[in-house]
């Protein structure tokens, strides 16, 4: 009998997988990292007895306050096991304070533990071309990773494993305009997120599956 998981994505439109140079949205993280997911089932032999699916609930130009509103009706009402979230690029660029964020973000990482979902929170990756939206940035994933520290909520460091280690600016060779990502951004997300949290989910779940 195959056990069927759900993962849920809420977020903006670096979830939706936004390209503006194309104006595509057919390379979003959720699909690679889907791929990554069935890959590793293949290697592993257990592609018969798991089967993941995903619901990409991304939205262009969400802020955390939309997220947080539409979470129930887009996340809980669809009965998954995980949801990943990603948002806080569209509230920095409109200026808004980190503290309120970090306190929508957070909320919603309550709520679906509340409701029996096991939150994956994501760092926000870096900017190129607009050095004054870094620092805010750092502010805000250095309030997720404590937050998840604390909560032992798996946390993934997107924007480390995107940024320049030395100038904190996101590398050229995964965006076109600076903001959003290409395809090689995208894939990174999803290989970032796979190696930091989901592998040790997808292991879990085989084990409670034989």
């Amino acid at each position: 009998m195959v056990k069927t998981i759900k993962f849920v994505a809420i977020g903006n439109s670096l979830t939706v997988g936004f390209t503006p140079s194309t104006f595509t949205t057919s390379n979003s993280y959720p699909e690679f990292l889907k791929e990554i997911i069935d890959d590793f089932l293949k290697q592993t032999g257990k592609n018969n007895s798991l089967e993941v699916t995903f619901r990409n609930k991304g939205i262009n130009g969400d802020l955390t306050s939309g997220m947080l509103s539409r979470f129930k009706q887009d996340v809980i009402d669809l009965k998954p096991k995980y949801v990943i979230i990603l948002g806080g690029t569209n509230d920095i660029g409109w200026g808004f304070q980190v503290e309120e964020i970090f306190t929508n973000l957070k909320k919603m990482m309550e709520i679906a533990q509340d409701n029996k979902v096991q939150p994956i929170s994501c760092t926000i990756p870096s900017v190129l071309g607009w050095d004054e939206g870094i620092p805010t940035r750092l502010q805000l994933n250095k309030l997720l990773k404590q937050f998840c520290r604390e909560k032992e909520i798996p946390c993934v460091d997107l924007f480390l494993k995107t940024s320049d280690p030395q100038t904190k600016k996101l590398k050229s060779k995964y965006s076109i305009d600076g903001l959003h990502l290409n395809t090689s951004g995208y894939r990174k997300i999803a290989e970032t997120i796979f190696e930091e949290a989901v592998r040790d989910l997808i292991l879990s779940e085989l084990k409670l599956a034989n």
